[in-house]
């Protein structure tokens, strides 16, 4: 059997969609792991028939079969032999969309109906093995996500699929570092609510993201938020940080901001005092279960402790301005409060009715900032003081400068 290889996945589904391809892979049918190292080809694993092309990096893979044996996405027994047919490899894969194949002359090999549900824009999975790997809930929460401006919808039939996986308990199973993989990817794509509505479909959020499931049902006053429900005011002001291009760190934040208030007790619905502190134990267990990025916490937090000190900060005196400042860093670290008043501002906007609102508070407080850094401190820095003194001193020329600041602008 001699060897052929194949453009498989995501390069000839974007390409049949008319989307930019991002990377290629291939599928190496009628081959072994010694002929492909003859030719010049670098195995990546000892476990798994994948090898980099010599010139290009590509990643090019034995054609194999699959056998549930345990648990989890790691659950699998892998089998790679010449004999293995391209048709069977494709059987494995997760959706119909991502079971297409192109030979050397650009001819489609399409066994599971994948262009027809392009055509149809339909979600749809290749086989019952499907169930078998509890990460393709994610995966397909994702696809949803990232094809939700072309129409795409899941089927039924996978949706229950789906539901199946979440019921057997096996997203326990899953590693932080695949779960946070999938949801980075889709926070970063132009509709990152329609991921979370997805897993909610099916019952998926646990374990994962217990804390933001909870957030639904939860009632606001609707003075402030229209909207109502605080859940749906989180994804509305997730998908404005999207549309807003912020960075990772900024939607991650915007997400998380409002978690204390499915700990609000229900007397005191629908207002939520101290929702902000209260929600600084939610934010580090999610934040330790997905292992996120130092940075990204941090920022989480900061937006949880400070957002409504700054939506009110049009009320607030120069001290008060200052300990903001200081509890942002921003003299030493300008671009986390810009990071921090981004978020704010999809918080604001991500009310029904208000996704085109301004921010004037955050103009304020670069505003505030600004005056801050150009105040004159050398006659502090004179009297030779050193530690609490000094900072006293420090603070009180600021707050002078910013009090003079305030009494011009209002």
């Amino acid at each position: 059997m001699s060897m052929r290889i194949y453009l498989v996945g995501g390069a000839v589904r974007d390409r049949l969609l008319g989307l930019p391809v991002q990377e290629r892979d291939w599928v190496v049918v009628g081959s072994s792991s010694d002929e492909m190292m003859a030719r010049g080809f670098r195995q990546v694993g000892h476990d798994f028939p994948v090898f980099l092309h010599p010139q290009t990096g590509e990643e090019y893979a034995l054609a194999r079969t699959e056998q549930k044996q345990g648990r989890g996405y790691k659950g699998f027994s892998v089998a790679f032999s010449p004999e293995v047919t391209l048709q069977e490899d494709l059987f494995r894969r997760d959706l119909s969309i991502n079971a297409m194949a192109e030979d050397e002359h650009g001819e489609l090999i399409d066994p599971y109906g994948g262009l027809e549900d392009l055509r149809a824009r339909r979600l749809r999975h290749v086989s019952p093995a499907f169930v078998e790997d509890p990460l393709r809930v994610l995966r397909v929460a994702r696809f949803a996500s990232r094809f939700a401006d072309l129409g795409f919808t899941v089927t039924e039939a996978t949706y229950a699929m789906m539901q199946t996986i979440a019921a057997s308990g096996e997203l326990n199973d899953l590693t932080a570092e695949r779960v946070w993989k999938e949801t980075a990817r889709s926070l970063m794509g132009a509709h990152p609510s329609v991921y979370f509505r997805v897993l909610r479909h099916v019952g998926a959020m646990h374990p994962w993201f217990t804390e933001i499931d909870r957030l639904f049902g939860v009632p606001q006053n609707p003075q402030w938020h229209p909207e109502v429900d605080t859940g749906e005011h989180t994804m509305m002001a997730l998908d404005q940080s999207a549309h807003g291009q912020a960075s990772l760190a900024i939607r991650v934040a915007t997400l998380l901001h409002d978690l204390g208030k499915a700990d609000t007790p229900h007397d005191q619905w629908p207002h939520h005092p101290d929702h902000g502190m209260r929600g600084l134990p939610q934010i580090k267990a999610l934040s330790q279960r997905l292992k996120l990025p130092r940075e990204v916490q941090d920022l989480a937090l900061l937006v949880a402790t400070h957002h409504i000190q700054l939506h009110k900060i049009e009320r607030a005196n120069a001290a008060e301005i200052l300990n903001l400042l200081k509890a942002l860093d921003a003299l030493r670290r300008p671009k986390r409060m810009l990071d921090f008043i981004q978020a704010c501002h999809f918080d604001i906007q991500g009310r029904l009715g208000h996704s085109c609102d301004t921010y004037p508070q955050g103009d304020c407080l670069r505003t505030a900032l600004e005056v801050a850094e150009r105040t004159d401190l050398s006659q502090v820095l004179n009297r030779q003081l050193k530690g609490p003194e000094l900072a006293l001193q420090l603070d009180q020329a600021r707050i002078l400068e910013l009090s003079a600041w305030l009494a011009q602008v209002n």
